[in-house]
């Protein structure tokens, strides 16, 4: 046995660094944290502990296949560049659409070759608005690249705000943080639709309606300027556009907020005075409140609260969103991809089945899928299957276990997974920068994404002399993008991790500030302001008579997404509340059909008072396997959009729910 250094690239804020105990014939025996990231501290998440399971399990795909027949690698990749040479041969490139996503893949997994292959053969750009899609464009218009506060930090708020994310699911290292903080006298509050483990012990539970997060915000900012509560001084200093943004906000009282978001109103009179009254205040937000109609809005009103309330400029004041992309990192990726993108048409990812259904100049006529599972994870899902299976579309899919979308895939090419291959990885909640060489040798024939992608650049003669190519060049040209990429380069090679020159513990407003050239969080920023059609205009429910329940669909604390999912053994359960159960007849455990026009979902129920009467939950990342028809949430979410990114409205989807009345035998 030996114990190696490497670290979790997975789609989590904590970015943990590991210690990964080995058998010497390559096999992953124990994973544990390691003491290289404090906020690690030693322990790591059950998906990781549990690693094993998915890299040695059942379902792990060992061998390339063609039409469920095993092939070899070379004949598998020649009959790929065949059939992509003669769609690029007919229809041009812009016919061949990759479908990934990456959220748990770094630098040289997600882009490197697989994007310089794509940009090469001028494929369709696909736009992934899967998650922080309108969070990172309101984020951009807001306060640029300005890094948020860290997390380690908010141990020193007074007041921390969990608004829209459920952490013990997806961010668990932050709950000790918390703790800590409380023990030393801080107040939590909780913003969130259902009670989540942290809003059953919050001093405070606001448990809006889905899609009123917008309402809820701008009735905060209204009150705060309204009561005297604004810091002015702040405001005129740092930020542009006030008086705008505060004549919006005049739309919302407290009371026309409370009614829109079905609570009552005197939550959010406690909140504004609980939040006035602290300092430091941090507010850490989740990607929930940006997965509906106003998404966009809503992300920036909540951030724009920091900003009334003169939060930032001290440990632990402010907000967070993700600090991925405002470490300023300086190096990029664009250094290993080796190729400039091109005016190409772009494809977003959550109208795969329409793009598939109706785009005809030119049509699609592949689909290339690596490092996303869309036959589980897309919206509308009973058109995405119907076109994945067409005759006429060509699927090939990269992927580590036997997905749903890998099973009706064409081509099957077994992946490489985390510990297997080289990553370089950055956290968006910690700004700590890892390169975790490959500890764990692949099972059966599995190859990276990187190796893929080469052969296939050779294959279709698109390979240049000069490339990066192999891990260790495409590393080697990340670090060589920027002078700072050898500080960089030294930190890894002492101590296993690296900090950009902001440090790892950097204060809003005192150590950085925002990107933006005159240096001040803009509030209505034009560029949102023109794409959202007006930005904090609140678009209503879409709930109708005959689809009167919201649903939402959260993270799973055992996945990440739908990675994971082949390991989850329990059938799904939809959670409502009790009013609804009973207005329906519906007992706990009752078979029930979930449904609107788009699609239905079977499943049993299960009764909760986690839930506010209209709001149902059926969690996301879910396999076909896990209901009773072999449908998700995904069956009856529509292709709707927010206001700002495209993102992807998942929580705007609407539903009846009614017991499915067995039959008995005469």
């Amino acid at each position: 046995m030996t114990v190696h250094r490497s670290a979790c690239p997975l789609d989590c804020p904590d970015a943990c660094s590991l210690a990964v105990t080995v058998h010497e014939g390559g096999r992953v025996v124990e994973i544990t944290g390691d003491e290289r990231a404090p906020i690690t501290n030693g322990f790591v998440c059950g998906k990781v502990r549990k690693l094993a399971d998915h890299l040695y399990g059942a379902d792990r795909i060992l061998h390339p296949m063609i039409h469920g027949e095993r092939v070899s690698w070379e004949t598998a990749l020649d009959h790929i560049a065949a059939k992509l040479t003669q769609i690029r041969d007919r229809w041009g490139g812009a016919a061949i659409l990759p479908y990934h996503y990456g959220g748990s893949n770094g630098w040289l997994t997600e882009g490197a070759l697989a994007t310089r292959f794509f940009r090469r053969i001028r494929a369709s750009i696909l736009d992934r608005t899967y998650c922080a899609s309108a969070t990172s464009a309101a984020q951009g218009g807001v306060v640029g690249a300005m890094p948020g506060v860290m997390l380690e930090d908010y141990a020193h708020a007074k007041l921390i705000v969990v608004w829209g994310t459920n952490l013990h699911a997806t961010g668990i290292h932050l709950v000790p943080v918390i703790e800590r903080a409380r023990e030393a006298g801080a107040k939590l509050v909780v913003v969130d639709p259902r009670a989540t483990p942290l809003a059953r012990r919050a001093d405070l539970h606001i448990p809006l309606r889905p899609g009123t997060d917008l309402p809820v915000a701008l009735s905060i900012i209204h009150a705060m300027f309204e009561r005297g509560h604004a810091d002015l001084a702040f405001l005129e200093r740092h930020a542009a556009e006030v008086d705008v943004l505060r004549s919006r906000a005049a739309d919302w009282s407290l009371e026309a907020a409370a009614r829109e978001a079905a609570i009552d109103p005197a939550l959010l009179d406690r909140f504004v005075e609980l939040y006035a009254a602290s300092s430091p205040a941090a507010i850490r937000i989740g990607y929930g409140p940006e997965r509906n109609r106003n998404g966009g809005s809503a992300i920036a009103a909540i951030m724009a609260i920091a900003a009334v309330g003169g939060k930032f400029g001290v440990r632990g004041g402010g907000f967070t969103m993700s600090n991925g992309d405002s470490a300023r990192w300086k190096v990029t990726p664009e250094a290993a991809i080796a190729e400039e993108p091109s005016i190409v048409r772009h494809v977003n990812m959550g109208n795969l089945a329409s793009a598939l259904a109706t785009l005809t100049d030119p049509p699609i006529a592949a689909v290339f899928v690596y490092n996303c599972n869309p036959a589980a994870t897309a919206p509308d899902q009973v058109a995405v299957l119907e076109q994945l299976r067409r005759d006429d579309v060509f699927v090939v899919c990269h992927e580590q276990v036997w997905t749903d979308t890998a099973r009706l895939a064409d081509v099957v090419l077994p992946s490489t997974a985390m510990l297997e291959h080289r990553e370089i990885s950055r956290g968006y909640g910690t700004m700590r920068l890892y390169d975790a060489r490959p500890v764990a040798t692949p099972p059966g024939e599995a190859r990276s994404n990187n190796q893929v992608f080469a052969a296939l650049l050779d294959r279709m003669g698109l390979a240049k002399p000069g490339d990066p190519t192999t891990d260790d060049e495409l590393a080697a040209a990340i670090f060589a993008s920027h002078p700072a990429g050898a500080e960089l380069r030294a930190q890894l090679d002492s101590r296993g991790i690296a900090t950009p020159s902001v440090g790892e513990h950097p204060i809003p407003f005192v150590d950085v500030f925002p990107s933006h050239p005159d240096r001040k969080i803009h509030l209505v920023p034009g560029p949102l302001d023109r794409e959202a059609g007006g930005l904090y205009t609140y678009k209503r429910d879409p709930a109708t008579s005959d689809y009167p329940l919201a649903l939402i669909s959260p993270a799973l604390a055992t996945q990440i997404s739908s990675t994971f999912g082949q390991l989850r053994t329990a059938p799904a359960q939809l959670e409502l509340a009790a009013a609804d159960a009973a207005a329906r007849g519906i007992a706990n455990g009752d078979a029930i059909r979930v449904w609107n026009a788009r699609g239905e979902i079977r499943c049993t129920a299960k009764i909760t008072s986690d839930l506010q009467p209209g709001t149902c939950l059926l969690p996301k990342g879910l396999w076909h396997k896990h209901t009773s028809n072999g449908h998700t949430s995904n069956a009856v979410i529509p292709e709707g959009f927010a206001d700002l990114g495209g993102q992807v409205a998942w929580n705007d989807a609407r539903v009846q729910v009614s017991k499915v009345e067995t039959q008995t035998q005469s």
